[in-house]
């Protein structure tokens, strides 16, 4: 493999190596680009002796000496190539162009362009026609209009992972406007904001006949990311089917590519709009919307071809920090390795995503349904119309024995999973609710 317009190979990284003028030249390009240490221009295989601590150096140099920041907007990863150890920079086009090294400012020697195998300056009138198109309305720009954020949630997910943010963690990760302002990236990470996503469940192939419609939310939006895969996890369910030979265990989707999907949707989703992304479940399949079109240049083909461009480069920062998303542009590459480019639907305004499911999900849940439960039970069930509370479930069925209603009528509708807690990690809380699940809507509708 040749260096191109979207690969460039150094034989090694030393003093005399520029790596910030690849890096930006990469970043002021729409395509992006990787740059591989270990390997020379005659493509020779060299390897890396010192693999840890260059890849140290790199990023240290990328992010103190590259203006706007290009956090999360590159990778520094290690490749085996004829059994010798390379680095590979990935390196993704930016939304903020032109990128520049901080020492010259925006000016010909700090800029640079990616033109056919080299990196070349840019001329001023081009540095200036793309400064002045720069994108303002990025999360990162707006200012949030809470400026009282906690993010007590995001420092127990950084501790979980080993690392820790400092008192400095607000400019370290971006959450700040220009002005030294909480943003609106601070605001979706936040232990509390505005912004739910919600999860709605159909009986059938259309959206007429809404069986479940829960929120995950009102909290920082890694919450809401894990809380939205737990359930969809717990949607996908396995379906056996026993042949002559052997039983064959398949799921209603391919977990690695839903699992790609829902988090690529959450961190590419247009919050400028305020609108979060949308996941749909129906009989036939899964739907997974979020706003937002394709960057402008950028076409269907670069897009299934993993190019990537972050709406949300903090966002990704972020994300990637935790160990919730891998190599830049690796998500789509790994949805259509199990569904095919017919599954995505592109519009100005948004992109969806239909996954169809291996099975037709109402008729597997229903071969599920017992009609063996008790009276008391069926009391019960009977009587949801949404999401209520312990004490309006026993009020309603005109119980005074609190013991008989928790054993008889709530418990035993838990065992057979014809109700379910609505915040089912903390059982005690006093928010809590019950609702019915999809077992329990099929069998008072039978």
């Amino acid at each position: 493999m040749s260096e191109t317009n979207r690969i460039e190979y150094k034989r090694e990284l030393n003093t005399n190596v520029d790596i910030e003028k690849e890096v930006i030249s990469f970043l002021n390009y729409q395509e992006g680009g990787l740059i591989y240490i270990g390997i020379d221009k005659q493509e020779k295989v060299l390897g890396v002796s010192d693999i840890d601590g260059d890849m140290l150096k790199i990023k240290d140099r990328i992010k103190n000496n590259i203006s706007p920041s290009a956090m999360g907007l590159f990778d520094v990863v290690t490749e085996n190539k004829e059994g010798k150890e390379l680095i590979k920079i990935i390196v993704a086009g930016g939304t903020e162009k032109p990128y520049f090294k901080k020492k010259y400012g925006m000016t010909e020697k700090g800029c640079f362009i990616r033109i056919g195998t080299a990196s070349e300056p840019m001329s001023q009138t081009m540095i200036d026609k793309l400064f002045a198109s720069r994108t303002r309305h990025s999360i990162g720009k707006i200012r949030s209009h809470r400026q009282d954020l906690t993010f007590e949630q995001l420092k127990i997910y950084y501790e979980e992972k080993g690392l820790t943010l400092t008192n400095r963690f607000k400019q370290s990760l971006e959450l700040l406007t220009e002005e030294g302002k909480l943003n609106y990236v601070a605001y979706l990470l936040a232990d509390e904001n505005g912004t739910s996503i919600k999860v709605a469940k159909y009986s059938g192939t259309d959206r007429v006949d809404l069986i479940e419609n829960n929120e995950y939310g009102y909290c920082s939006l890694i919450k809401a990311t894990k809380r939205v895969i737990d359930k969809l996890e717990l949607e996908n369910k396995t379906i056996s089917k026993i042949t002559s030979k052997e039983r064959i265990d398949t799921r209603l989707w391919n977990a690695v590519a839903l699992r790609e999907a829902i988090i690529n949707a959450i961190i590419h989703n247009d919050y400028t709009r305020e609108i979060p992304p949308k996941f749909e479940i129906f009989s036939n399949r899964f739907e997974i919307t979020n706003y937002g079109g394709l960057f402008e240049g950028m076409l269907e083909e670069d897009f299934f071809d993993g190019l990537s461009l972050p709406r949300n480069k903090e966002l990704m920062r972020v994300y990637k920090d935790l160990g919730m998303v891998e190599q830049l542009g690796s998500g789509v590459p790994r949805i259509l390795q199990a569904y095919s480019k017919d599954c995505f639907q592109f519009s100005e305004n948004y992109l969806r995503m239909a996954f169809p499911a291996s099975e037709k999900l109402s008729m597997q849940v229903t071969m599920q349904v017992t009609t063996q439960v008790s009276t008391q039970v069926k009391e019960l069930i009977n009587i949801f119309t949404g999401e209520h509370t312990r004490q309006y479930l026993q009020d309603k069925l005109n119980l005074a024995n609190r013991e008989n209603f928790r054993k008889n009528y709530l418990q035993s509708a838990l065992g057979e999973g014809l109700i379910e807690l609505t915040i089912p990690d903390k059982p005690k809380s006093s928010k809590q609710k019950y609702r019915l699940t999809e077992k329990g809507i099929l069998l008072i509708t039978k």
